[in-house]
């Protein structure tokens, strides 16, 4: 049973910075390109950005290119994201999931709330 459990998402001021992780089973984790995803209220998910099955290449979206950083470790099966100069619009629910074709069964997410 897949299972797609994130962490770490919390209340940050701007500028601020945090560190999400995904912890996966279920699966064969090292197969796969991974990716973030966010859903903000009343949007549609998004995804943030992707890392590669075992080069570990990314690839990211515009607005957090340059603050954002996707990394993976197979041993532990669990992939990381970590964001700096955190803004406002960074406010999301974020997901882990695959990149391609995405598990149809999502974990719950992790709140992440940039405010002052």
């Amino acid at each position: 049973q897949v299972q797609l459990v994130e962490s770490g998402g919390e209340l940050v001021q701007p500028g601020g910075s945090l560190r999400l992780a995904c912890a996966t089973s279920g699966f064969t984790f090292s197969y796969y390109p991974m990716a973030w995803y966010r859903q903000a209220l009343g949007k549609e998910r998004e995804l943030v950005g992707s890392i590669s099955s075992s080069v570990g290449s990314t690839a990211y979206v515009d607005s957090v290119k340059g603050r954002f950083t996707i990394s993976r470790d197979n041993a532990k099966n669990t992939m990381y994201l970590q964001m700096n100069s955190l803004k406002l619009e960074d406010t999301a629910v974020y997901y882990c999931n695959k990149e391609d074709q995405p598990f149809f069964t999502w974990g719950q997410g992790t709140q992440v709330t940039v405010s002052s």
